[in-house]
């Protein structure tokens, strides 16, 4: 049985994403980002990291807004946003680009499924997995993969001039390892909240319908954070994903 303050603590946990999305969003119509790509990541990451995203598109990521930006760069200067923010930052703007795409390949993956449950079928459930959260991870890996080259690909391309197919050849090589050891730290903390939390400590089952599997899953994505963040910080040094 799930206990009221869990219930409640859920509730709450979404209610402070969704403000915090909204008020990243509203406040990126007045001040865009300079790579327009970032005025959906930012909205994105707060859905799950709420008031840790909105410290850190106050703190950081309005000092690559498209005004200030562009004024630096017509006087010649380096753009705050790369002048001002040190290294460990900048990986850490990388791996939240790798977890927005991430987040909304999650999001639609979970819940295409359960409008049409076959697919789950389809990707191995009561053939070859006995468990359904199984199948729905191979979906969830295929949503987030497609939306986070994606992503990268609106990142690389314009930062490096290159042609669309050189683009998304760039785009499928910096994303691939980082959305990859998202995905990890995701599934690793989903894999304990429905096997042992809920399945063992509450006895009951954690469903994609319910607040409490979303709450999990904010806190999933923190976890994908923790672990792809050595893995951007590895790619960015090595030049093969763009510092931002």
């Amino acid at each position: 049985m799930i206990p009221d303050w869990l219930h409640w603590l859920s509730i709450i946990s979404l209610l402070a994403g969704g403000i915090s999305a909204l008020v990243v969003a509203l406040d990126l119509r007045k001040h865009p980002q300079h790579m327009w790509i970032m005025n959906v990541v930012w909205p994105l990451v707060a859905l799950f990291a709420h008031v840790l995203a909105l410290w850190a598109y106050f703190r950081v990521g309005r000092l690559a807004e498209y005004a200030k930006a562009h004024a630096a760069m017509e006087k010649g200067e380096t753009p705050p946003h790369k002048a001002r923010t040190s290294f460990a930052t900048k990986v850490g703007k990388g791996a939240s680009h790798c977890g927005a795409g991430c987040t909304l390949g999650d999001i639609c993956a979970e819940w295409l499924v359960v409008l049409v449950p076959v697919i789950a079928v389809w990707f191995g459930y009561e053939s070859i997995f006995q468990e359904k959260i199984f199948a729905v991870w191979i979906v969830d890996y295929i949503f987030a993969f497609g939306f986070g080259v994606a992503f990268q690909y609106f990142t690389i391309k314009p930062m490096r001039g290159l042609s669309p197919t050189q683009g998304l050849i760039q785009a499928v090589k910096a994303d691939t390892l980082s959305l990859t050891a998202w995905q990890v730290g995701m599934y690793g903390f989903m894999a304990v909240a429905h096997f042992w939390i809920f399945g063992e400590l509450l006895d009951t089952k954690l469903h994609t319908t319910s607040v409490e599997f979303w709450f999990m899953m904010q806190i999933a994505m923190l976890c994908g954070f923790v672990t792809a963040y050595p893995v951007n910080w590895w790619l960015i040094r090595r030049g093969v994903k763009e510092a931002m």
